[in-house]
């Protein structure tokens, strides 16, 4: 009896009705597994399973195209703008003050990317400025165009008109002092920037001057600062005094016919120049180099300099202590080490000195074997500087009368 119970198990449609589907099932598969391998077969999509969501249906008629991902602009892209074209007779530089036309670098940190953008300016970039005759002319190597230079005199001579006088000049002090006016334009580490321009030709729409503060590195030759600023403006500087420039725009300018001034969009590297310390100091071996750079930092420092001070006395004071010691140190600490590099290259070419050292934040330098003392003591030329001594002085009596005017009718109420 209980054999015959056993075999008719075995034999129950149930257990051969689910051998029969598992067959069935690996056969299929096994076979459209091999068709989708051999023939590439894809199966009907009444044959492919529902998506278990309805909402993830791959016909969904509102469904919205993906946004396109952000693709930064190239100058391989065709443009069809226009290139943005300046009449201004001068090479475009980064900074004007800071750099020099007769100094060239030995090479480039990056490739000659325009830093006014791809197809906007009709001047080429050469990683150091765009020029604005043709670079490939070989006569010009060095030197500027002379017909440049003409041309911006002519034009800076138009613009200006007649001289002001004195009563002009004290009016425009007066308006563009600080109890009057908090327009200002600033100049840092960076000097006179090409984009300044731009920001003193907005300012020149408003008001007929514009106040300027120089601190920090420029302000160690400001000569150089006031004469950029009439030669790429074509503005007359009224007055200068602690490093705060007063910028005349001229009787015959017009804010409606502005020179075109494109726009840096960035700020491009610094090529390659040449070291400013040397191995080895000219006339002397290793040794006494080292000797001397450690009698340098062991000096007595001249002066300290602070962050985005005022320099101008600095070129005066290295001159004169040169007069009793031929080593000089100046104390940096604080400062950034690009800041104290530029102003030990501007001491080298205005004393002018050997630059010894720039080790523990400290600028030491060596006036030399055959040092003889410069007769340019002054950083601006004696008429010129004696015309703002005497405008000064003239300005502070009549601050001081309207200040006793003022004390007076006070006491009087």
């Amino acid at each position: 009896m209980y054999h015959l119970t056993r075999l008719s198990r075995q034999n129950s449609p149930i257990v051969i009705t689910l051998r029969t589907r598992h067959l069935s099932t690996a056969t299929a598969t096994t076979t459209g597994s091999t068709l989708h391998d051999r023939y590439t077969f894809k199966p009907p999509p009444s044959l492919s399973p529902s998506p278990e969501n309805p909402n993830d249906s791959a016909t969904k008629p509102n469904k919205k195209k993906p946004k396109p991902k952000y693709r930064p602009p190239s100058s391989l892209d065709p443009t069809n703008r226009k290139l943005v074209r300046s009449n201004l007779p001068f090479d475009f530089r980064f900074s004007y003050t800071e750099s020099s036309p007769v100094v060239r670098p030995i090479g480039l940190r990056e490739p000659k990317y325009s830093p006014f953008g791809p197809g906007r300016v009709d001047r080429p970039w050469t990683g150091v400025c765009a020029p604005a005759v043709n670079p490939r002319v070989e006569s010009l190597e060095g030197d500027e165009d002379p017909l440049l230079e003409e041309k911006r005199k002519q034009e800076r001579e138009w613009i200006q008109g007649d001289p002001l006088s004195t009563a002009e000049r004290k009016a425009l002090v007066l308006q563009c002092g600080r109890t009057k006016t908090k327009r200002q334009i600033n100049i840092g580490r960076d000097g006179l920037t090409h984009n300044m321009l731009n920001d003193i030709h907005n300012h020149w729409k408003f008001a007929e001057a514009v106040r300027i503060k120089c601190m920090g590195v420029p302000t160690v030759d400001m000569k150089n600062v006031c004469t950029q600023l009439e030669d790429k403006t074509f503005g007359k500087v009224v007055s200068e005094h602690g490093g705060t420039i007063i910028l005349y725009r001229g009787r015959n300018y017009n804010p409606k016919k502005r020179p075109v001034i494109p726009l840096m969009l960035w700020k491009p590297h610094e090529p390659v120049y040449p070291r400013l310390v040397k191995t080895t100091i000219d006339g002397l071996n290793v040794q006494e180099t080292k000797e001397m750079r450690k009698r340098g930092l062991a000096v007595p420092a001249l002066t300290k300099l602070a962050k985005n001070g005022f320099y101008a006395y600095l070129v005066p004071m290295v001159r004169d202590a040169f007069l009793s010691c031929e080593l000089v140190r100046i104390d940096c600490q604080g400062l950034e080490r690009s800041d104290y590099k530029k102003i030990g290259c501007k001491l080298r070419d205005l004393v002018p000195c050997i630059l010894v050292t720039f080790d523990k934040e400290q600028i030491v330098v060596w006036r030399g074997k055959d040092y003889k003392p410069s007769e340019d003591d002054e950083c601006f030329t004696e008429d010129r500087r004696q015309s703002f001594d005497d405008f000064n002085s003239d300005l502070s009596a009549g601050e001081d009368q309207e200040h006793a005017e003022l004390n007076s009718s006070s006491l009087s109420d």
